[in-house]
């Protein structure tokens, strides 16, 4: 029973060292090369630290039940089923049970909250857009009557690609192609949804400064990622020029949307003016890193649905 404690528990390895390691993540300099790894990182890191956390709590629960950690938790769902309840758990199996049910529990309310309240504010921000801003089929965006010096992207089924007049005037046709290539590439991607669950961590734990750190470096990752969509079509300067001609640009993003020059304007300005080809090794030992990651906490948490006793 105790060796089923060890995949979860390197799974907490990652909250254990805290905001350093964090830190050191989103700082390493192979992210900027290799976004899309390093957004698998992320990922991998988070959802394996959050079934880690509530695996540990289950491995101890079941332990008094049964010697080997699935039939421990056949055992309880037998009690569960036939009217035993809890029997055969003392107060410290119980407190572990609890604290791994509010934890699930307390991460999906918050995952449904963020859900919730994000497609609120993309229908209302549809809804202030249609009603003042004019679509242009040619480019299938919204031009807001605004000198101000905006684009951006409201994700969704409904998406809306939105610039102003300002940014209009102020780019270039080839700057102006790169800019929409960047918020479509948002907006195909779906990276709201790959953003969502650091938000909704960030909202469940708010003072875990790690969590924080994890969704910055997710959001500046996406950037890099739509970065990378317009360049393959436009090239590294027409990108560069927007990002720099927008860059003074104050009035930042509603809620729920992807800017261009919101998040890591810097990073991303030093990544398409310098940037280097990557071997291959760094993104397949990322990937590498991330099953090894997810592979502890799953086999917990699926073993009692795989071994299942008659």
């Amino acid at each position: 029973m105790i060796a089923w404690l060890v995949p979860p528990g390197i799974a907490l390895l990652p909250v254990a060292l805290g905001d350093r390691a964090a830190r050191a993540l989103a700082g390493a300099p192979w992210t900027h090369r290799c976004p899309r790894a390093a957004l698998v990182l992320w990922q991998a890191a988070g959802l394996a630290a959050g079934l880690g956390a509530i695996g540990l709590g289950l491995v101890a629960a079941v332990a008094p039940l049964a010697a080997v950690f699935p039939h421990g938790v056949h055992t309880l769902a037998r009690h569960l089923v036939t009217g035993h309840g809890l029997d055969g758990l003392g107060p410290p199996q119980l407190l572990a049970l609890l604290l791994s049910t509010a934890l699930l529990t307390w991460l999906l309310a918050h995952t449904i909250h963020a859900t919730t309240r994000t497609a609120h504010e993309r229908r209302r921000q549809r809804l202030l857009i249609d009603i003042v801003a004019d679509h242009h089929p040619d480019h299938d965006v919204y031009v807001l009557p605004s000198s101000k010096k905006v684009a951006y992207c409201v994700p969704g089924r409904h998406r809306r690609i939105v610039v102003s007049q300002g940014t209009l005037d102020l780019l270039t046709t080839s700057e102006l192609q790169a800019v929409l290539r960047h918020e479509h590439a948002h907006a195909r991607g779906h990276h709201d949804l790959a953003l969502l669950p650091f938000l909704a961590l960030t909202h469940a734990f708010p003072r875990l400064s790690a969590a924080h750190t994890a969704c910055r470096a997710v959001a500046v990752l996406l950037e890099m990622i739509a970065d990378d969509h317009a360049r393959q079509a436009h090239g590294e300067l027409p990108l560069a020029r927007a990002l720099v001609r927008m860059a003074s640009h104050d009035d930042g993003p509603q809620p729920a949307t992807f800017a261009l020059t919101d998040l890591g304007t810097a990073e991303r300005l030093q990544r398409l003016l310098t940037q280097r080809e990557h071997t291959p090794w760094v993104p397949v030992t990322a990937y590498a890193t991330a099953m090894l990651l997810l592979s502890g906490p799953l086999a917990v948490l699926l073993a009692p649905l795989i071994f299942i006793t008659t």
